[in-house]
């Protein structure tokens, strides 16, 4: 129940930031707690690889989302090396960290949850700690803590990460305006080389960008854009977490379909005729899954000015 509240409380608490309404950092009560870690390999799965962690049975019913979110196949898609250093952020409750870091650390390399700033405020310190003491299991090794959001400083020191991943929350950087920065951020943190991985709720492109993205729905030429803006290259873009029953145009945003399942606005009381049933059917939104690279020319090039400056 200590959980339930904390995810309750945040949840309130960031819909309320912003300009626009935006999705919580945090995942609604019961959707992405973790359960206790129980260190026991899956059936036929090799201790260490990427099967392991997907199947672990550590991760109790948070694997009934995979249908979804699809993690093996992202994460395979991302190209993602194990024994280098990966930055998760805004992991909330963990539900990916459950994936991540066991891996990781399996591998020899180093888990980076970069979290958003508490700033004092007492309800999202206890729901960082108690997110630090989920993790703290030998079993997820040891997960390195930073801070990430529009005041923030450097993720990690410059060109230290192999990899940066972002699940979901590009939308909320847009209703906060510091979606250039984050990009920004992350490009600054990423070695030459490195790879930012990107999945985000889509919103099609025939309908006009809201700058704020009240609605959780980003176009995906938006975020490439974004990316592109900060010195990014598109590498790849995959449909693995793509739903074509998703129109994006639901009475509530992408908080209409599960797991967040409104049935209101914010604040207000269900409609008598609210049917939620359709909006179940769909399942969760359609999402764009996207590869960018750091360019590696850019080593590179400074080795060529310092060899030509010997001459």
């Amino acid at each position: 129940m200590r959980h339930a509240t904390s995810l309750i409380a945040l949840s309130l608490l960031l819909s309320a930031c912003g300009g626009g309404e935006e999705e919580p950092a945090a995942p609604p009560a019961g959707d992405e707690a973790a359960p206790e870690a129980v260190a026991e390999p899956a059936a036929g799965a090799e201790a260490g690889t990427l099967e392991w962690a997907v199947e672990g049975a550590w991760r109790g019913e948070q694997a009934a989302r995979d249908e979804w979110r699809n993690p093996r196949e992202t994460l395979e898609f991302f190209n993602i090396d194990p024994s280098g250093t990966v930055v998760e952020i805004w992991p909330a409750a963990g539900w990916y960290t459950q994936i991540l870091a066991p891996w990781i650390a399996a591998n020899g390399g180093t888990y980076v949850a970069a979290y958003f700033p508490t700033g004092g405020e007492e309800r999202l310190e206890r729901f960082r700690d108690e997110y630090i003491a989920r993790f703290s299991d030998p079993l997820y090794g040891t997960v390195q803590m930073t801070e990430f959001g529009p005041e923030t400083g450097p993720i990690l020191p410059p060109e230290s990460a192999d990899a940066i991943l972002t699940f979901r929350n590009v939308h909320n950087w847009m209703a906060r305006g510091f979606a250039e920065k984050a990009f920004a951020d992350f490009y600054a943190a990423l070695k030459p080389g490195g790879v930012l991985g990107v999945v985000e709720h889509r919103l099609p492109a025939s309908v006009e960008q809201d700058p704020r993205a009240a609605s959780g729905y980003v176009q995906q030429d938006y975020v490439i854009a974004l990316a592109q803006e900060a010195g990014f290259e598109l590498a790849a873009a995959s449909e693995i977490n793509a739903n074509p029953a998703d129109t994006a145009d639901h009475p509530f945003g992408v908080w209409t379909l599960p797991p967040v399942s409104r049935v209101a606005a914010p604040g207000e009381q269900p409609a008598a005729d609210f049917d939620p049933a359709p909006y179940q059917a769909i399942g969760e939104s359609d999402r764009m899954t996207l590869r960018f690279v750091k360019p590696a020319a850019e080593a590179e090039s400074d080795a060529g000015e310092e060899d030509g400056g010997n001459g």
